[in-house]
């Protein structure tokens, strides 16, 4: 696959800015590979058992999707990484899917919504859980990708531009007891009609796609949605610095300025300026990542309602 057919447009637009397709790499299969542990979620989920043929199936869908979003987390193969499983939170997440009456999950800059099919794969009820990204093409590569349809997976997607605010907009933070009943979030066409509902807000590889002041606004918003039940969690992994800043980042020919928190100015965003100073408790890991040939910092973190 060469690049000039990498996608049906001539450009292609991303909150990190206006990508030519003409300027992405084309593919390369040979930087395919899973772990044993996505081996076998994938083998399961998809009832492909021959590693082959189960390859060749990932890189279709990496096809399909490089036209309508030539993305570097289609290019590199991250939407298989289930990065969700690495958070510290994250049995915590399954066991407020099991335990939590009406518990509900939102995955937040889904792509193929691989983390919400796997938190129901490992307990969270799918019927509760909520993808949703900007493309709504994502949505069938997602049914294609697991070899489901709307009348065999139970989860919800909404395709929307999270600044939008008919999407999502800024609420007051819901306080003291629970919010009513949910909605029925088979009808739900926004975002909005989750405020104070969410016990769980996931959000990777995303939120460094905006400026300082859009992340603020976009923690602002998430705030609203997210449940008063203590224990409630807003998590995620996003570029970072020791220091807060921009970084470039080149992909292809295109260069791309990112805005990236450290991890001090990423907890005082969550405690003291989105929430009461003490309401919530952040916590951070800074690890090392290989990215596009660049080593970049990755901040793993999450927000907890005491």
């Amino acid at each position: 696959m060469n690049s000039a057919n990498t996608s049906q447009a001539d450009t292609c637009l991303y909150h990190g800015g206006l990508i030519q397709t003409t300027d992405v790499p084309p593919l390369d299969p040979g930087i395919y590979s899973l772990t044993p542990d996505e081996a076998k979620f994938f083998k399961a989920v998809t009832g492909i058992d021959d590693d082959e043929k189960l390859r060749a199936h990932i890189l279709l869908t990496q096809e399909k999707a490089y036209k309508v979003a030539p993305y570097p987390c289609i290019y590199c193969f991250t939407f298989v990484r289930m990065a969700i499983t690495r958070q510290p939170v994250y049995q915590d997440i399954i066991a407020m899917g099991r335990e939590r009456p009406n518990a509900i999950f939102l995955d937040l800059g889904s792509c193929f919504c691989v983390d919400s099919r796997r938190v129901a794969f490992d307990g969270f009820p799918a019927h509760n859980i909520i993808s949703s990204d900007i493309k709504k093409e994502f949505l069938e590569l997602s049914h294609y990708l697991f070899r489901t349809s709307k009348d065999t997976w139970a989860g919800h997607f909404i395709p929307g531009d999270a600044l939008d605010p008919e999407m999502l907009s800024v609420a007051p933070i819901v306080r003291g007891s629970k919010v009513g009943s949910p909605p029925d979030l088979s009808t739900l066409t926004s975002l909005n009609p989750l405020r104070g509902h969410c016990s769980v807000i996931y959000t990777s590889c995303f939120l460094h796609l905006f400026t300082e002041e859009q992340q603020l606004h976009l923690g602002r918003a998430l705030a609203g949605l997210l449940s008063p039940e203590p224990g409630s969690l807003i998590c995620g992994m996003q570029a970072s610095k020791k220091e807060k800043g921009d970084i470039r980042t080149t992909f292809g020919n295109s260069v791309h300025t990112v805005f990236c928190h450290s991890s001090q100015s990423w907890t005082e965003l969550w405690d003291g300026t989105v929430f009461q100073k003490g309401e919530v408790e952040v916590r951070t890991k800074m690890n090392e990542i290989l990215s596009m040939g660049q080593i970049l910092d990755a901040l793993v973190w999450s927000v907890k309602r005491l």
